[in-house]
């Protein structure tokens, strides 16, 4: 699995991440994993609040939706998400479509030594 996500400070301030993890496992875990490497690459970095942007509406409900029925086998992670989440003084968590989500996508795939999906803008048309 590859991870991959950007943080981006109030003043504008970007930090990357980009690792690759040396196991294989599901989207969903991917993204948790993800998820926590930038939690705490954040927490190192002074963060007190964040705004979380995840293109994983399943990420998105099991974390911010009370009551989400459970994914059984990745309860553990989910429940160290929460837990990390929590450790901020604000946090929220937003899902946003995949194509607004490019550059965490393609620091996972660089993680892994694959190159960058092109994206495709649901709203635009490519020209001929």
């Amino acid at each position: 699995m590859g991870l991959g996500a950007v943080l981006t400070a109030p003043d504008g301030t970007r930090h990357t991440l980009s690792q690759a993890t040396g196991t294989r496992g599901c989207n969903n875990e991917a993204e948790l994993l993800a998820l926590m490497a930038a939690l705490r690459q954040a927490q190192a970095h002074g963060a007190t609040a964040l705004q979380v942007y995840c293109d994983n509406s399943i990420l998105v409900e099991q974390l911010g939706v009370a009551g989400s029925k459970p994914i059984a086998r990745l309860a553990r992670l989910f429940d160290e998400a929460r837990t990390l989440i929590a450790s901020f003084d604000k946090a929220s968590l937003r899902w946003i479509p995949r194509h607004r989500n490019s550059q965490a996508d393609a620091l996972s795939r660089a993680a892994l030594g694959l190159a960058a999906k092109e994206t495709v803008n649901p709203g635009k048309k490519k020209r001929r």
